[in-house]
């Protein structure tokens, strides 16, 4: 089950299928954009962290294998299947706002995938991440690979898929995966830092930046030209008057998005 709420302008998406180590079945991939979409344009989060919902540690063991001989049998049916892989993935790549992962646990197949579409990665030290497709005979989603390419690097990326082994957190902060690396008992503290630090800053700005960084990535003249577009009109918002004021008055300042 995918679930989403949202307090203090901070969103979060929780990953909940507890007795296969959040394993994420195909309603679940179908319910990641609505889930997406209901945090930034009805509960107009600023910020969305997802992780691995109930008494589950886990982040994600992927998607559930269970169902495979129903859902992704034939070729026919793997292509709708990955349709909604991919719909998620991009979801979480496009979504105007910035989306931390919080990773305890295992972090494999389908749910290494969701976590590199996200923009940030912070894990718990204990934390492995791995994408065993190659030992289940399949291949990876090609837009997917995009997305870990760009947060692992193309040769530890091919390590990762070629082989299917275990990556330890400590590895993947080494190759830029993860943000960091903390204690168990610290990692919730840490996430909620984050994303109050980014909560609290002008919304106008940070979409304007993920846009711009986004275009960087992907190499692509048009989101280039939108995120230009983006970052003129940040000199029009009321934000960017009270941050001017806010920081001549030496207060803090109180951003409404607009």
């Amino acid at each position: 089950m995918i679930k989403a709420n949202c307090h203090e302008r901070i969103g979060t998406l929780l990953i909940g299928n507890g007795f296969r180590k959040n394993a994420i079945t195909a309603g679940m991939w179908r319910g990641i954009p609505h889930a997406l979409r209901w945090l930034t344009d009805e509960a107009h989060a600023r910020v969305i962290i997802i992780r691995g919902g109930g008494a589950n540690t886990d982040f994600s063991s992927g998607a559930d294998i269970n169902e495979f001989e129903t859902v992704r049998k034939d070729a026919a049916t793997a292509r709708i299947y990955e349709g909604y892989n991919s719909d998620a993935f991009a979801a979480i790549r496009r979504c105007r706002i910035p989306v931390i992962a919080a990773i305890r646990g295992v972090c494999f197949g389908g749910g290494f995938g969701i976590a590199a579409a996200c923009d940030l990665r912070i894990a718990d030290e204990t934390a492995l991440f791995g994408v065993p497709a190659a030992r289940l005979g399949i291949a990876y989603p090609a837009e997917a690979v995009q997305d870990i390419v760009s947060a692992l690097g193309p040769q530890m990326a091919k390590m990762a898929l070629f082989t299917g082994a275990p990556i330890s957190a400590a590895k993947m902060v080494a190759a830029g995966f993860l943000l960091e690396a903390v204690r168990a008992d610290l990692l919730d503290t840490e996430v909620a830092a984050l994303a109050d630090a980014i909560a609290g800053n002008a919304p106008i700005s940070i979409h304007a930046s993920k846009a711009a960084v986004r275009a960087a990535v992907e190499q692509d003249s048009d989101l280039l030209g939108e995120a230009e577009v983006l970052a003129t009109t940040t000199f029009d918002s009321a934000d960017y008057a009270e941050g001017i004021a806010a920081f001549a008055e030496h207060r803090k300042p109180k951003f409404t998005g607009q």
